[in-house]
């Protein structure tokens, strides 16, 4: 008799989101933990300890009290799209035009579309290694085939021109998707690098789609460009939820070229009608100047958050071979971390160090199979203090 419930082959090949059950487990162990004098320091997920800035609230609030919150248009809020395109002016001195913008229920739903409109059963789809794993999965879901190219240090831990090159195969290989800044590393691509690779995936006849959710959240002015500064053809996924502190609001949007719009108006209103009409409202006050102060202000907290994080790390013996330019991570070496503990790779050394020091963290398990196991990414969106607590718990464990 047939399964009723035979899973499809697109829902075998999701692999587990390792950081979510790691942090499942950081939770279970936490609350035995709290009881006592040491509760769990949190540095296992991405997410800022900072929420909407009050004018943001307010905008929900008004929204709700005014009864607008029937759908909108597929590609979002008129006036969100301009004061976005107006962002990208006044921030990044670049033209981007509101009608390539389309608005969207979180990154998430933009790597989806872009995904779904741009590859078919079969195209391979280069990535670094390592990369954010979730995108690795929205290719996976659109039949495509994500390939994971070893990465270094010496290459800040992207792609090159000439790795994307080695790793071409013609009519098999349909393009790229990067992420600058990067999750896991906070490392970006130099500009001139994502001009070359851009001219090379171009005359190959690729795709060039850019995850750039962290873009807000640079502090090296050679790093802090756009992808979209090189030209139409580059597709950009960007979100609400980092620089602009509104994760749980499942905001974002992505910019692609305008002959590409009407595709993915097509296919937005048939798989989400439209995003958040509550939240694209609330997100129009994102742009006010008191919110951009405060966001500005934020980002400054974080740079000194990982400016504090990074030697800290070093000085207990977790190697951090480049430091993050952007977003608020940091991908440490922990070879020797390992040994002092007598584990044999960063999946149990989490797991030691929750039992024993009570600090959450992300082995790189997830985010790829180069080099992965001698690595554990560490969050820095918590709270200073956290970040000195957690610290000297290290030190007191792994010294």
């Amino acid at each position: 008799m047939t399964d009723p419930l035979r899973l499809s082959g697109r829902a075998r090949r999701v692999e587990p989101f390792h950081v979510m059950e790691m942090a499942k487990a950081a939770a279970e162990i936490g609350r035995s933990a709290a009881a006592g004098d040491r509760p769990m320091v949190y540095l296992n997920i991405g997410e800022p300890d900072f929420t909407a800035p009050a004018l943001v609230q307010q905008a929900a609030e008004q929204a709700i009290r005014d009864g607008r919150t029937q759908y909108t248009p597929a590609l979002g809020l008129e006036a969100l799209r301009e004061r976005i395109s107006a962002w990208y002016r006044s921030r990044f001195d670049l033209a981007v035009p509101a009608s390539r913008i389309v608005v969207t229920a979180g990154a998430s739903a933009a790597l989806q579309l872009a995904c779904l409109a741009l590859i078919e059963a079969g195209d391979e789809i280069l990535m670094p290694d390592p990369c954010y794993p979730c995108n690795r999965q929205f290719v996976n879901a659109a039949d495509g085939r994500a390939v994971l190219v070893p990465t270094t240090a010496e290459q800040r831990f992207q792609l090159s021109a000439e790795t994307v090159a080695q790793h071409w195969k013609p009519g098999v290989t349909r393009g790229v998707l990067l992420a600058s800044p990067s999750n896991p590393t906070g490392t970006s691509i130099h500009p001139d690098e994502l001009r070359r690779i851009q001219a090379l995936v171009a005359e190959r006849g690729g795709v060039t789609i850019v995850d750039e959710i962290y873009l807000g959240l640079g502090y090296d002015p050679l790093f802090g460009h756009s992808a979209l500064a090189i030209d139409d053809t580059v597709v950009s996924i960007n979100s609400f939820s980092k620089y602009f502190s509104m994760t749980g609001w499942r905001l974002g949007w992505l910019v692609v070229p305008e002959a590409l719009v009407p595709v993915i108006e097509r296919l937005a209103q048939n798989l989400f009608i439209c995003p958040s009409t509550i939240a694209q409202h609330a997100a129009l006050a994102c742009f006010e100047a008191e919110s951009i102060a405060e966001y500005e202000s934020r980002r400054h907290a974080f740079q000194a958050r990982r400016d504090y994080l990074v030697p800290a790390l070093e000085s207990v013996g977790l190697s951090v071979p480049v430091l993050p330019d952007g977003a608020f991570y940091v991908w440490a070496d922990c070879t020797q971390a390992c040994k002092t503990l007598g584990v044999p790779d960063s999946w149990e050394l989490a797991f030691a160090l929750m039992r024993q020091a009570h600090v959450a963290v992300t082995p790189g398990r997830d985010f790829g199979q180069a080099q992965t196991a001698q690595f554990i990414r560490l969050s820095s969106a918590s709270a200073m203090g956290q970040l000195e607590l957690a610290v000297q718990r290290l030190r007191s464990l792994l010294a």
